[in-house]
């Protein structure tokens, strides 16, 4: 690493990069394990809100055994799409741990799709049942994309029930999620049918601090698993309730966000996703359990990652020295 220089790697550097999915998720599940065992620092992330239901937040994390420390400084905010630009943005900095010195600047939209899309799969493979093959999918964006290509790395996926108000956006998904899987993707017409019809679920819409629910009691399946990855905004209570087992990625940072106001009607994990990997709580217990993941999204993911992203740089020359 030359001195007094970072490695700048834009989108689409780390778009050339691109780590394969199941090399993520193996990357994530070591983070946790290290997590489990007491051996990360990780504060739950700061924010400020500039707009209605938008964020900024600030995400650092170090974790020694894989010699990773740094931050993530990411945005979201809802409106974007209506003007043709991403829903989240960011920039990733990662920092020598013997030293501090900043090593590598890089943008974050890639993995932060990928590694979350990683970390649903995660909790599935400790909260779903293995032989799960249809997924319901609802909204059709990048985390409908990056969420499903994560669980097909682990489950024999067959079909997908994927639904949209943008009936645009379906269409594109349908087609794309189709070629890119060589599995059977199906458009639906209401996210009832979505939700009925699948062994794993996956609401991606954007997070909302005032939720208007569109999933009620009775339309999830026993033995399904659930992915909130919109936190509960699409969830209503009466379906929450009927959940027999909630987990989440920390608890720590759920409390944060309950105390901010969000979470209102979801009742406190029984798990985090550390303890699921480390086997301190227990996954699935019974096949027709109902089982929701409501992971936040942790800076322990993105420093699980942005190595690996940098590493690669490296070995390929990619990206721009800029001094420091």
């Amino acid at each position: 690493m030359p001195l007094q220089q970072v490695l700048y790697l834009s989108r689409a550097d780390v778009e050339q990069v691109a780590p394969g999915m199941p090399v993520i998720i193996r990357l994530l599940e070591e983070a946790f394990r290290q997590k489990a065992a007491g051996r990360v620092e990780m504060p739950p992330k700061p924010g400020v809100h500039t707009r209605p239901d938008a964020f900024i937040h600030a995400m650092p994390a170090f974790i020694p055994a894989m010699r990773s420390v740094g931050l993530k400084w990411v945005s979201g905010y809802p409106e974007n799409q209506a003007r043709g630009l991403p829903y989240i943005s960011g920039l990733v900095v990662l920092n020598d741990v013997d030293t501090g010195i900043p090593y590598a600047v890089m943008d974050c939209t890639w993995i932060t799709a990928h590694r979350t899309g990683a970390a649903t799969a995660l909790s599935a493979k400790y909260l779903a049942r293995p032989e799960s093959e249809t997924v319901g999918v609802l909204a059709c964006g990048v985390q409908g994309r990056t969420n499903l290509l994560a669980l097909a790395v682990l489950f024999p996926v067959k079909r997908v029930y994927a639904y949209d108000i943008d009936v645009g956006a379906q269409r594109l998904y349908v087609k794309e999620m189709t070629d890119r899987l060589g599995v059977d993707v199906v458009g639906v017409d209401s996210p009832r049918q979505a939700v009925e019809s699948g062994d794993l679920v996956v609401t991606s819409g954007p997070i909302l601090k005032h939720p208007r629910p569109t999933i009620e009691k009775g339309w999830l399946r026993p033995g399904a698993f659930a992915s909130a990855v919109d936190f509960d905004s699409y969830w209503s209570a009466d379906a929450i309730a009927e959940f027999d087992k909630i987990a989440t990625d920390d608890h720590a940072q759920f409390a944060y966000y309950r105390n901010a106001g969000y979470f209102q009607t979801t009742p406190p994990p029984y798990a985090s996703l550390d303890e699921l990997v480390g086997a301190l709580k227990p996954g699935r217990e019974r096949e027709d359990e109902r089982t929701l993941a409501v992971n936040l999204g942790l800076a322990l993911e993105d420093m699980a990652v942005a190595p690996e992203v940098y590493r690669l740089a490296r070995e390929r020359g990619i990206g721009t020295w800029l001094a420091l």
